[in-house]
C-alpha cells in the first residue's frame, strides 16, 4: 500500500510542479517538488519494509 501511495504522491507533485512552471507560480512549483520527494521517500520506505519482511521470513526457516 505504501508504494502505491508514494507513486500517487509523486504524480500529484509532478502535476503541481508543471502547473507552477506553466503559470510562473514558483510557490506551486516548489510545493510540487516537495511532494515528489515525499512520494519517493514513501516508496523507498515501503521497499525497505518489504525487504526486511523478506529477511525475517528467511531467518524463520
Amino acid at each position: 500500500m505504501g508504494k502505491l501511495k508514494g507513486k500517487a504522491e509523486q504524480v500529484k507533485g509532478k502535476t503541481k510542479e508543471e502547473m507552477g512552471s506553466m503559470t510562473d507560480d514558483k510557490s506551486m512549483e516548489m510545493k510540487g517538488k516537495a511532494e515528489k520527494v515525499k512520494g519517493r521517500a514513501e516508496e523507498s520506505a515501503a521497499d525497505a519494509g518489504a525487504r526486511m519482511r523478506g529477511i525475517g521470513e528467511k531467518k524463520k526457516r
